[in-house]
């Protein structure tokens, strides 16, 4: 997928494998992102000998645009449960309220039904909408892009190796089995490489699995942790568990980048 004339998109995974799916995000989403994360500022994380000095740099890059995503869905999900606190005390929910809400569930493909809210929606769409450890994202940006080292990285700003399937779309891989369409979607920058990726993990049928263990969490009013969200992406690789055993490793691993609290 390539986003250009500063169009927003949405990637979805199809049964595991990243697909295309445009839908336009909140305007709000769009504010101070490029300013935050410009092109011209991506390192050359090819040219590091030293490792430990090539991760933080890595890492340093990419906070930002997570840091940028968890703000916004966090605005979102204190909405939603102002909504909810008022349905369960029964009170009016006004026509603006109501119309934000549908807005919402139609971005995060959980579709207000009819023109009131019901408990079974909110439940719905407070699973999709809801913040991603920066320990999680940063360690699949890493793993998937070799460290901001391969070719879909540095030509497409595509860190989570997400797939489209227009012709011209993005780079065609060059190991792409015969007979096969996807490309390797191409990004304007690297802030809408990372808002794709939560929109995908955060809607896709793909992660519900994820989704479930990050609203047990909630509901135990635990920290939202990377290394137990993880057992929700064995759909993420072909790999299945063994991929999901590497990100927990490398979550592990690189514990003195995260930040704390």
């Amino acid at each position: 997928m390539i986003f250009k004339n500063n169009k927003l998109a949405l990637l979805a995974l199809i049964t595991g494998l990243t697909a295309c799916s445009e839908a336009p995000l909140n305007d709000e989403s769009k504010k101070g992102t490029e300013a935050t994360v410009s092109l011209s500022s991506k390192p050359d994380f090819r040219a590091f000998t030293d490792v430990n000095q090539k991760k933080a740099a890595f890492f340093d890059f990419l906070r930002p645009a997570v840091e940028h995503e968890n703000k916004r869905i966090e605005k979102e999900r204190q909405f939603l449960l102002g909504i909810k606190s008022k349905f369960e005390a029964g009170n009016t929910i006004g026509s603006e309220e109501l119309a934000y809400a549908a807005k919402l569930g139609k971005t995060y493909q959980a579709e207000l039904k009819g023109d009131s809210v019901t408990s079974e929606w909110l439940e719905s769409i407070l699973n999709r909408v809801d913040v991603l450890p920066e320990e999680l994202v940063l360690s699949q940006a890493a793993n998937e892009s070799g460290w901001g080292t391969s070719r879909f990285a540095v030509e497409g700003n595509n860190y989570f190796g997400q797939w489209c399937y227009r012709k011209g779309c993005g780079l065609v891989p060059a190991s792409r089995t015969d007979g096969a369409t996807h490309e390797v979607a191409v990004f304007d920058s690297v802030y809408l490489s990372v808002q794709a990726y939560f929109m995908n993990v955060n809607r896709n049928r793909a992660y519900a699995d994820l989704r479930e263990i990050r609203a047990a969490q909630r509901k135990m009013g635990a920290v939202i942790e990377g290394t137990k969200l993880a057992e929700g992406l064995s759909r993420y690789s072909e790999r299945g568990h063994a991929y999901v055993d590497e990100i927990q490793s490398m979550i592990r691993h690189n514990n003195k980048y995260w930040r704390q609290g």
